[in-house]
């Protein structure tokens, strides 16, 4: 089975799939570093979210044009619009700094429970490792099968012993059903764990952060084609919100 047939069948039986190594060492360092850079200035310490503590900052391409390398990866994003169709939109591309110290998310779906859907899901996930991920650093942990469960997270009480923890080296990227449960880990390392969080949406969902709210016009002209209609810029930006009208 070629690699892209294997990851789709991965995401429907697992919910998930990861990709190594997509990023080159050279993109993982200007990517590490730019993050480090826009957090010191931008992040929001401790921000807690389902019981897990991290350094969050929000809303990335509005604040470095070099995210946006991510946003229409070639490896990456045809796997995506197989899923949800090549109408999808980018939902939000945002960090999730876990530091030193900072515990464990609770295991949760990103998508409410009125707009599960088991055949055909309604957003999908990115994670984009720019630090080698495993469990020591607080690699995000996930519950395979979970996305087929019907459930928005386990129901309370339930013991859940079938919980997977994927380690990778930085440049790797987990693909994962936004309907299966997962959560950030522990970091229990002297050092933080960098990431990108990429939430791709179908079409007729709004944003979750608008880039359209920040993105500087002197970034519009490098933008290709698909980022624009990944983005809803087709139009140029801001052009009343247009991230709130899927009929661009």
């Amino acid at each position: 089975m070629e690699a892209f047939e294997q990851a789709l069948a991965e995401i429907d039986v697992f919910g998930f799939t990861l990709l190594p190594e997509v990023l080159t060492a050279s993109q993982v360092r200007n990517l590490r570093e730019s993050l480090i850079r826009v957090a010191a200035a931008h992040g929001e310490a401790n921000y807690e979210n389902r019981g897990g503590t991290s350094l969050l900052v929000r809303n990335l391409p509005t604040l470095d044009p070099v995210f946006l390398q991510v946003i229409d990866h070639p490896v990456v994003l045809p796997i995506l619009e197989r899923v949800l169709d090549r109408t999808l939109v980018l939902g939000s591309l945002s960090s999730r700094i876990v530091r030193p110290g900072d515990g464990y998310q609770d295991l949760h779906s990103d998508i409410p429970q009125h707009m599960l859907n088991q055949v055909s899901p309604v957003m999908m996930n990115t994670i984009w490792m720019l630090d080698d991920f495993d469990a020591a650093i607080g690699g995000t942990r996930i519950v395979p099968g979970s996305h087929k469960s019907g459930w928005a997270g386990p129901p309370e009480g339930m013991a859940v012993p079938h919980v997977h923890q994927p380690e990778a080296s930085a440049g790797s990227v987990l693909i994962f059903n936004g309907q299966s449960w997962h959560g950030g880990g522990a970091n229990t390392t002297d050092h933080n764990r960098h990431a990108l969080f990429g939430h791709y949406r179908k079409s007729m969902l709004l944003f979750q952060l608008d880039p359209h709210d920040g993105f500087r016009d002197e970034w519009f002209e490098e933008l290709s084609p698909r980022q624009k209609q990944l983005m809803r810029m087709q139009k140029g930006v801001g052009a009343h919100h247009a991230a709130d009208d899927h009929l661009l």
